[in-house]
């Protein structure tokens, strides 16, 4: 596991500056845990996403996640701002932002493959019951979107084998879901949410002014700054 991207932290460092912390886990992880294949970039989007969360205490001192479904990246932050990990992800098959009307209530089986996206946006989420999965990490509640370690697939769709992989060409697999290596879901992702956070998905289609529109208003505005 590697030492994470030093631009990614300079620049993460100097936003974090005067947040407040929520309570957190003793149990946090203190170092951070790097499992992005080698070579591969952070884009500056979700750096500067990130960035922002930061510093205009978007998620309220609490844990948050970034994740970038187009690079198949899952960034995981302490309320303290300091970056805890960063992992390669599965996203739901079917491209897109939004959930279906009514797919909380389908057995996964039952959901079309047109439906199977993860939708984008800000999500507050956390630890809670599920109806056959027992406590799992929801993500979105409504859509009933969680986050599961990859023992939780199946053998046949290859999710390990998925994550494995240089690039995120093959990561487009789960029903809606996000997985993450198991390892890595124990070391960073349970202990940083145990209880819960906030949850940034960048989208596929909509702009991300669609998604997150306080965040580019701020973006513009630095901009013209310049």
């Amino acid at each position: 596991m590697r030492v994470l991207h030093g631009a990614l932290l300079l620049a993460l460092a100097s936003a974090s500056v005067g947040v407040a912390m929520a309570e957190e886990p003793a149990t946090q992880p203190v170092a951070s845990v790097d499992q992005l294949p080698s070579g591969q970039e952070v884009s500056d989007t979700v750096i500067e996403l990130a960035g922002w969360v930061i510093a205009a205490n978007d998620n309220h001192g609490y844990p948050f996640m970034v994740m970038d479904k187009a690079a198949a990246q899952v960034l995981v932050f302490g309320g303290d701002g300091k970056l805890r990990g960063a992992a390669p992800g599965l996203f739901g098959s079917a491209v897109g932002d939004h959930a279906a009307p009514g797919i909380a209530g389908l057995a996964l089986r039952e959901i079309p493959g047109r439906d199977r996206t993860t939708p984008a946006g800000r999500f507050v989420g956390g630890y809670g019951p599920s109806i056959d999965a027992g406590r799992v990490l929801w993500v979105d509640y409504d859509s009933a979107v969680s986050l599961h370690p990859t023992a939780s697939g199946t053998p046949a769709e290859r999710r390990g084998e998925r994550l494995a992989s240089p690039t995120p060409d093959d990561n487009r697999v789960t029903h809606g879901c996000i997985n993450v290596d198991t390892g890595f879901y124990e070391l960073v992702v349970q202990p940083t949410f145990e209880k819960g956070g906030v949850f940034y998905i960048l989208p596929d289609k909509d702009s991300v002014a669609e998604t997150f529109p306080e965040f580019a208003q701020s973006r513009e505005a630095s901009k013209r700054d310049e």
